[in-house]
């Protein structure tokens, strides 16, 4: 071997060492779980969601977790008025159907109205109710529709709790490539009193000869912010599946707009390397 060649290799190491060092370190998304109301067991699920979550995408989840096991729980994140600063992501996964104080609602929707992304699991979709009656479809830009033109779906209830057969759209988003239909537990198949424009289905299920859509995304506001929302997640057994988390975790990636075309984390935004803090 030549000696100038010699001279070049520890060179060319360095080089490439130093490159690899000066690469920007990803930070780590920072989510906000909100959970708590009824008929949930949300004790155990926040926990569930925060490592299920995190164990599969470069994220950092902060908990609120209201103890309050009725329809108009104790949100005290809820209070201030910049209340989401900080956060890449809000995950709604509350049951507060009885909350329907207008400057309550618009002060939680205020910041995905700038553009926050958002993410909403099971009873999210049961919030908020501020329409006299949302048992039929509410005109969209009115106060009685607030939550539901964030949602982009309105939902008023739900039938027995059976399994719920799954079937993803076929070339329907990023979220769900690659993933096969399932069947979950017993679960609540939620009906949907109506579609909103802005909404794009993901996924059906289906009880019996009742079929709905139960996996989607929603361009929401001005700000055509980006919403994914589930109707499943009830029972304990569903919600730590690892279909279920893959679902959620791939919406999340998604709305934060950190999915790749092919239904990947964008680098850096997959499990977090040991070395990131």
């Amino acid at each position: 071997m030549k000696k100038t060649t010699m001279l070049l290799i520890p060179a060319i190491a360095a080089a490439l060492s130093f490159s690899a060092s000066a690469a920007p370190a990803v930070k780590p998304l920072k989510g906000l779980l909100i959970l708590g109301g009824c008929c949930h067991d949300y004790k155990t699920q926040k926990d569930i969601l925060e490592a299920g979550i995190e164990a599969r995408a470069n994220i950092k989840i902060d908990i609120f977790y209201s103890p309050d096991t009725n329809t108009k729980p104790n949100l005290t994140c809820y209070e201030k008025e910049n209340w989401a600063d900080g956060y890449d992501v809000i995950i709604h996964d509350e049951c507060a159907a009885d909350i329907k104080d207008l400057a309550v609602v618009n002060r939680i929707l205020a910041p995905h109205r700038k553009g926050l992304p958002g993410v909403n699991l099971h009873c999210a979709m049961h919030c908020y109710r501020t329409a006299a009656d949302f048992k039929v479809p509410v005109p969209s830009g009115t106060d009685g529709s607030l939550w539901f033109d964030y949602l982009g779906i309105q939902s008023s209830g739900h039938g027995s709790q059976l399994p719920i057969d799954v079937s993803y759209l076929p070339d329907a988003s990023p979220i769900t490539k690659g993933f096969e239909n399932w069947t979950t537990v017993n679960e609540e198949l939620y009906n949907n009193v109506s579609i909103h424009d802005s909404a794009k289905p993901l996924a059906k299920g289906k009880q019996g000869n009742s079929e709905t859509v139960v996996v989607w995304t929603n361009e929401y506001g001005d700000k055509k912010t980006r919403i994914f929302s589930t109707t499943l997640g009830h029972n304990n057994m569903t919600v730590s599946d690892a279909r279920y988390l893959d679902l959620v975790t791939h919406g999340l990636l998604w709305a934060c707009n950190k999915l790749d075309k092919d239904g990947k984390p964008v680098v850096g935004y997959g499990p977090a390397p040991a070395a990131i803090k």
